[in-house]
């Protein structure tokens, strides 16, 4: 079955471009020309992946994204200003997946793509495998449907932050530094730096935590990396 990707910015001829070359290798590809658009389309599209400009009418990419995280795991890679670091930090903070600089190389938007795909499948292999839980004072994880829970509500955690969560968990008070996180969680061929795994344990201990500053879940081992204390 082909993927369905949503392509979006306001820039016609990157799209055009991007969707001619998308559906060369298959995928159905819908657009969107600005943020309220996208959102809405995400609503409703049921997408396996999202490509997101940063500068976008209506609502920027970071708006749209962090709207998006409210209902959907869905991966999301930003489109950004080339060597603009903060666009890139700014992106993951508000729950991207990844990000390509433009000008962009269409050869490496489409292996990015597939690269996400690849690690979402795998984690639903993994998924299907897997039928118990992890329970660790007021934090349950549901490792068959991938859900986590703080008293029995639902913490609505992205894909690569339940992740990294499940790995933690899985192996408590065993200390994880940033280059091992970043390679067992996003793969050796991850372009991006530790910042990723920093930005992303920051958004997870602030969904988890009662007090983020004062984790009860994950700890840091300073100059080394990360635990969770069962």
């Amino acid at each position: 079955m082909a993927r369905k990707v949503l392509v979006v910015d306001d820039e016609k001829n990157i799209v055009k471009g991007l969707k001619f070359a998308l559906k060369q290798d298959e995928m159905d590809v819908d657009t969107a020309y600005d943020g309220e658009e996208a959102v809405e389309k995400a609503k409703t599209g049921n997408f396996d992946i999202i490509l997101l400009d940063v500068m976008l009418p209506k609502l920027t990419g970071f708006e749209v994204c962090q709207q998006i995280r409210e209902f959907s795991d869905v991966p999301i890679i930003m489109l950004t200003a080339k060597g603009d670091d903060m666009d890139k930090i700014l992106g993951l903070e508000y729950g991207a997946d990844d990000y390509i600089t433009k000008p962009f190389n269409i050869l490496e938007v489409k292996a990015r793509i597939k690269a996400i795909m690849r690690r979402a499948e795998r984690s639903e292999k993994q998924a299907q495998t897997v039928a118990d839980s992890i329970v660790s004072g007021a934090l349950r994880l549901d490792l068959d449907g991938r859900r986590a829970y703080i008293n029995d509500k639902e913490v609505n955690l992205t894909a690569k932050e339940f992740d990294v969560l499940e790995l933690l968990a899985k192996n408590p008070n065993k200390v994880y530094s940033r280059v091992n996180l970043l390679n067992t969680i996003w793969g050796k061929d991850y372009p991006g730096d530790e910042r990723t795994v920093d930005v992303h344990i920051r958004r997870l201990r602030e969904k988890i935590e009662d007090s983020p500053s004062n984790p009860r879940y994950v700890h840091t081992k300073w100059g080394v990396g990360y635990y969770f204390q069962a």
